[in-house]
């Protein structure tokens, strides 16, 4: 019932690096900016055994928050229209240890301000430093700051802003469901007040 309410969600394709050096890529479609002074935004990642009703007493972290919680860094990448299938298939259950960037066939790229590496491939990628880690029930909420935004040419239009359009950023809706920015844009301009 939520998941099919609460429609469309934005996704957070998060891209990290483990102590080790190893790469992680999964998408998660619980995520939203919350301010921008400093510019913060969130996102819900789970637990590896909580599906099927597995131990809920004894959660076990999947990659993207165990490297989140080690390195207090991460990447968030936007998915356009053209990225869909590959974030898809990074959403598999890979066994601990794989890269999602080989796995799919994406460019692991180096950032700027954080060790975790961007998607060469995303329009807009988001260097985070971790704020806190909330834990409500079995929930995870990251919050965390952005420190850097790289963000490709050809998405940004003549006044320097995003072209929503050109940008083509996709959206969950419920099960396997998609939608994009693109489809069924309107625009109603901000009401001023006068008293």
């Amino acid at each position: 019932m939520l998941s099919g309410s609460i429609i469309p969600r934005p996704i957070a394709w998060v891209s990290t690096k483990d102590t080790n050096g190893l790469y992680n890529l999964a998408p998660f479609s619980f995520f939203n900016l919350f301010g921008v002074d400093p510019p913060t935004i969130a996102f819900a990642p789970g637990y590896k055994n909580m599906m099927n009703n597995g131990d809920r007493a004894n959660p076990e972290p999947k990659d993207t928050l165990r490297n989140i919680i080690d390195t207090k860094e991460f990447v968030v990448n936007l998915v356009s229209r053209e990225l869909a299938g590959k974030m898809n298939q990074t959403s598999g259950e890979y066994p601990h240890g794989t890269s999602e960037f080989d796995e799919v066939g994406l460019t692991a790229i180096s950032s700027k301000f954080v060790s975790a590496p961007r998607v060469a491939e995303s329009p807009v990628s988001m260097e985070c430093n971790l704020v806190q880690i909330v834990r409500h029930g079995n929930n995870n909420i990251v919050i965390g700051e952005i420190v850097g935004i790289n963000v490709e040419d050809s998405v940004i239009d003549e006044r320097g802003h995003i072209n929503g359009s050109a940008l083509q950023a996709i959206g969950r809706m419920a099960g396997d469901w998609y939608t994009t920015t693109v489809d069924g844009n309107f625009e109603i301009a901000r009401p001023t007040i006068s008293r």
